[in-house]
């Protein structure tokens, strides 16, 4: 069973943040660059690490 909070209450935030930070943010400061997109980048991918973390994740141990 799949962890909604993990999934929708910290991945995909995460993710969005990133994205913008990488994409909208970067462009308009140009000392700081480089340095921004590395950080929007690091945020997006902990994000998709955490939807997938979320997807996976189940309370009970599957036993079989």
């Amino acid at each position: 069973m799949a962890s909604k909070a993990i999934t929708v209450g910290v991945g995909i935030p995460m993710i969005i943040v990133g994205a913008l930070m990488a994409w909208l943010w970067a462009p308009i400061e140009n000392d700081l660059q480089n340095q921004i997109e590395l950080v929007g980048s690091s945020i997006g991918i902990l994000g998709v690490i955490f939807f997938i973390t979320g997807l996976f994740y189940s309370k009970e141990p599957v036993m079989h």
